[in-house]
């Protein structure tokens, strides 16, 4: 990489560079992830988000929305919110514009959990969806003391398939509609194809059991993910479509047998789709909260990528700007840095210290505690 200066003699930190991220004039190279905080009532988004996301806002900064359900059938968690009905719709519109009036991009990020669900969840406390009918084993989660139990998923026909798709492309349309004018909706949306949920349960191959055109072969496997991809590109345009992959993940028991190559499948196969950014986790937090020694990389599928790139996963200030600086990525994902540092940027431009994430308060049903109170800098002097 070049050396970019920005006075006679200092050179400016590769995270604090610009980036044009397609028709986004990106001013510095942070991004704020999707990040569940169940306090979205009734999956309903409440006016506490304005205030939560536009903390977080910088002047051409973008800002990832936590994980939005598609459809009432596709929740798993309570309180997060969604993007199908009408009253959503609405709820966003406050949130879309706060991150708006500090002149920040807003990407919707839509999910459908998959077998990670339970009857109570579910329209009539029908069986939820997956590629299998094989059940999710219990897990333990953050601040809960037993482990939640996943009810029996049932396997998704084959002709049901193009439905869920439709699904993906309805939500994707709602969050062109969330702002009092089409300018003024999310700027995008992100397809979650990670962490073991929906799409991630057809992509891998320790989860996809099936034995028809959905099943199989990683070009079998990678089919649902992608025909979900052409809809909502088709629907929204492709210049406003990301995807965010886990190829490396293990959790919700997500493991399949050669990442690598599913990785580098679903890279390649998206360019045909020209979507605008592939959001990648790395390899080494093949959980959610830990972090692994690993030999493996992304640089595979930063290569085979030809839109913008983005990485997560436990990075700090000094290997996101090394991660940059050796153009393994365009753009760097920072959550739980984002999450108790509403100023990160500033506080990456000052060398300032920074405040340490409480886990104890991810998921508290609290509009205030562990979400807005968070301290700005000028708090802390």
């Amino acid at each position: 990489m070049g050396e970019i200066l920005d006075a006679p003699h200092q050179q400016t930190m590769p995270l604090l560079t610009p980036y044009k991220m397609g028709k986004f004039n990106l001013s510095h190279r942070l991004v704020m992830p999707p990040m569940t905080r169940r306090r979205s009532w009734n999956n309903i988004p409440q006016p506490h988000a304005a205030v939560y996301y536009s903390q977080r806002a910088t002047n051409g900064g973008l800002i990832i929305t936590e994980a939005t359900v598609i459809s009432e059938a596709a929740r798993g968690y309570q309180d997060t919110p969604g993007i199908w009905s009408k009253e959503q719709v609405e709820a966003w519109k406050p949130i879309v514009d706060a991150v708006h009036a500090k002149a920040g991009f807003i990407f919707c990020q839509i999910w459908h959990v998959g077998r990670a669900s339970t009857f109570e969840y579910q329209p009539n406390g029908q069986a939820p969806i997956s590629s299998t009918s094989n059940v999710l084993k219990p897990q333990l989660q953050a601040n809960a003391e037993e482990p939640a139990k996943f009810s029996p998923p049932r396997r998704l026909r084959t002709h049901e398939i193009t439905l869920v798709v439709n699904q993906y492309r309805l939500a994707a349309r709602n969050a062109m509609e969330a702002g009092k004018y089409f300018i003024s909706s999310f700027d995008g949306v992100e397809i979650h194809g990670a962490h073991g949920y929906l799409l991630d349960q057809f992509m891998k191959d320790h989860i996809n059991d099936r034995t028809d055109q959905y099943g199989g072969s990683l070009e079998n496997r990678c089919r649902f993910a992608l025909e979900v991809v052409e809809a909502v590109a088709n629907e929204i345009g492709a210049d406003r479509v990301g995807i965010r992959l886990s190829p490396y993940a293990d959790y919700l028991d997500s493991g399949d047998s050669d990442p690598t190559a599913l990785g580098v499948y679903m890279a390649e196969s998206l360019n045909k789709y020209g979507i605008l950014y592939c959001h990648m986790v790395e390899p080494r937090m093949k959980l959610v909260e830990e972090s692994f020694e690993t030999t493996e990389s992304l640089l595979p599928m930063r290569k085979a990528f030809k839109g913008t790139f983005i990485v997560a996963g436990g990075y700090d200030k000094e290997d996101g700007n090394k991660a940059v600086a050796e153009n393994r990525t365009d753009l760097v994902a920072f959550g739980r840095l984002f999450l108790s540092n509403p100023d990160l940027l500033k506080r990456f431009e000052l060398n300032a210290p920074l405040t340490k994430h409480n886990r104890n308060t991810y998921y508290l049903p609290d509009p205030v505690a562990g979400y807005t109170d968070y301290p700005f800098l000028e708090d802390t002097a």
